[in-house]
């Protein structure tokens, strides 16, 4: 599935191709634990490492997506998950994501 990868340490948005669902985004984040919010009504999702919050230090990368909270190191965007529990691909395209994403 499609998905986009944020980093903020690089300023950089990036297309992805998900294979292994939310195993890969934890490999991918670098995290023991993922957490995500929603980014549109019943469409997209943040995907982060839930304990960015408690990890993050003065001048670390950290981005925005429209008035969520900053989200400290990478982030994914893929879409929900479907009732049987497969993530679904990015609805978003990449040049309205850009527009969303604010690196603090």
């Amino acid at each position: 599935m499609n998905a986009y990868l944020i980093d903020p340490a690089t300023r950089e948005i990036r297309h992805i191709e998900l294979t292994e669902g939310t195993k890969q985004i934890a490999s991918l984040l670098n995290a023991k634990s993922v957490d995500f919010d929603e980014i549109d009504n019943g469409g997209d999702r943040l995907y982060f490492d839930e304990d960015c919050f408690i990890k993050a230090k003065p001048g670390d990368a950290r981005f925005k997506v429209d008035n969520l909270a900053p989200v400290s190191g990478a982030g994914l965007i893929c879409g929900t998950e479907s009732p049987d529990g497969v993530l679904q691909s990015v609805s978003n395209d990449l040049a309205s994501l850009t527009k969303r994403v604010q690196f603090l």
